[in-house]
């Protein structure tokens, strides 16, 4: 299960000064870069309920020029909730209240729908009079257009544009063109490796898609090609070892079980051998989204551990369902 929370933290934490530069230019602008903080220990009980607060991004900044010192807070939103604006300000008057700090709150809203434009306001108010209101910057990613980013020379916007309203006939054009400005951003393999697995985790393309993503890929210049293949093919390759660990494991575990005192080492030969046909079928359903029952029936069927890792490979990296089949065919070996 994808851990969104985890993924949006660890991009804009990442990209911090980037991250405001993009949406905030106004608040990079009074922010000293060189003095930034993250606080990860910020957890807040409820005392009332017994509820847990923990607050998602909470940075430690100093305004240029000047000795004093200011909370940045930002959260990310994954699903719409109708007393959100509630809880982050019990956010911002904890923070308040523990720092003794000027707090600047920003809410990113990343579900999918509803589209319609969330508040930013919290108020307490009386027939009569208004007694608090706590404003909040909403970055609301399915109201933004990624035409608008796609220039944009900044690895925020190069993952973020894949959580952006796009049109269903636009999903391999925008994906690619994340890449292609990731590409041209030239950051180090870690920094290039957080944000490909961003985009693909948010992108992914149905086999229709994947073909003009493909077909579009081979029109660029070929520096621009090279990058965005070693990219791809980067994502195969993890696919293909995440695959292998989770089935393998699998797989030992029931040979292990299976094995007795007597039968353990055929237990554990066994347990390789399910492994590894478990990490094709988990290649085969990410890449193809389905896997027949008959290639289920002849993996099994399949003893040899040698021609089993040949086509573990050759699940990562065939063209179509049809090419794999043909492979795992006898007729093939």
């Amino acid at each position: 299960m994808t851990d969104h929370d985890r993924l949006f933290k660890e991009l804009i934490s990442t990209f911090f000064i980037e991250f405001l530069a993009l949406f905030l230019p106004e608040v990079r602008a009074f922010v000293d870069a060189g003095s930034i903080e993250f606080l990860d220990k910020e957890i807040f009980v409820d005392v009332t309920s017994g509820q847990r607060l923990e607050p998602d991004i909470v940075a430690k900044v100093r305004f240029k020029g000047l000795p004093a010192f200011f909370i940045i807070h930002v959260e990310n939103q994954g699903q719409a909730q109708k007393e959100f604006g509630r809880r982050f300000f019990r956010y911002f008057s904890r923070l308040h209240d523990k720092h003794g700090l000027l707090v600047y709150p920003i809410a990113i809203f990343s579900f999918d729908s509803p589209r319609k434009a969330q508040g930013s306001v919290y108020r307490v108010e009386f027939p009569n009079k208004v007694v608090m209101e706590s404003r909040y910057d909403v970055i609301q990613l399915n109201r933004l257009n990624w035409k608008d980013f796609a220039k944009t020379p900044n690895p925020v916007a190069a993952a973020l544009m894949a959580k952006m309203n796009i049109a269903p006939k636009d999903r391999a054009r925008v994906k690619l063109q994340c890449l292609r400005l990731l590409v041209t951003l030239k950051l180090d393999k870690a920094r290039m490796r957080l944000i490909s697995g961003f985009i693909d985790t948010y992108l992914k393309l149905s086999r229709e898609e994947k073909k003009e993503f493909d077909a579009e890929v081979n029109t660029m210049a070929f520096e621009t090609r090279q990058g965005v293949t070693e990219i791809v093919t980067s994502w195969m390759e993890e696919g293909l070892e995440k695959g292998m660990q989770k089935g393998i494991q699998k797989g030992l575990q029931k040979g292990l079980q299976e094995g007795r005192l007597e039968g353990r080492r055929e237990g554990i030969k066994e347990g390789h051998l399910e492994g590894v046909r478990d990490g094709i079928q988990e290649i085969l359903a990410e890449r193809f989204k389905r896997v027949p029952t008959k290639v289920k029936r002849t993996l099994k069927s399949i003893d040899d551990l040698k021609r089993l890792n040949l086509l573990l490979r050759q699940a990562a990296t065939v063209s179509s369902l049809k090419e794999f089949e043909r492979r795992l065919a006898p007729s093939a070996q």
